[in-house]
Formats: C-alpha cells, sequence, structure tokens
C-alpha cells in the first residue's frame, strides 16, 4: 500500500526519514520501504504516526482529506 501522505507530511515537516524511524524504533530502510509502498505499515506504527503529526488514520490512508476528526467520540 502506497501512503504518499507519510513522504508528505515528513518533509513538510522538514523531518528525515531516519528521524521519523528513529521515532517509531525501525531502521531507516524499512521506514523507506513503508513510504514507497514496497511494505504495507502495521496498525501500530500508523496511529503512532498518525498521532505524531496530529492527523487521522484515515487521512494517511486517504480515506478523507480532512486532516483529523474532531467528533469528540467517546468510546466505553
Amino acid at each position: 500500500m502506497y501512503l504518499r501522505r507519510l513522504k508528505d507530511l515528513r518533509i513538510d515537516n522538514d523531518l528525515y526519514q531516519k528521524q521519523i524511524a528513529d521515532y517509531l524504533k525501525i531502521t531507516r530502510q524499512q521506514y523507506g520501504l513503508y513510504e514507497i509502498g514496497k511494505r504495507d505499515i502495521p496498525i501500530d506504527l500508523l496511529c503512532k504516526l498518525a498521532d505524531f503529526y496530529k492527523v487521522s488514520t484515515d487521512y494517511l490512508l486517504e480515506r478523507t482529506n480532512k486532516k483529523s476528526d474532531n467528533s469528540n467520540v467517546i468510546m466505553n
């Protein structure tokens, strides 16, 4: 799965792949494979990236163009 927004967000924030990889506790090479779609990104890392960039996972997955969901959903 190619996640174009991963690269776009990284570049928009003036970050290097190595910096994101360090945050995720993976290698730069592994992160690079996620960014170009050669490997599927695990859900836990996708969630960490959404939190890091303060966007929704739906935004990262290009299911929406809204960066975040402000609906204040409370789950019990």
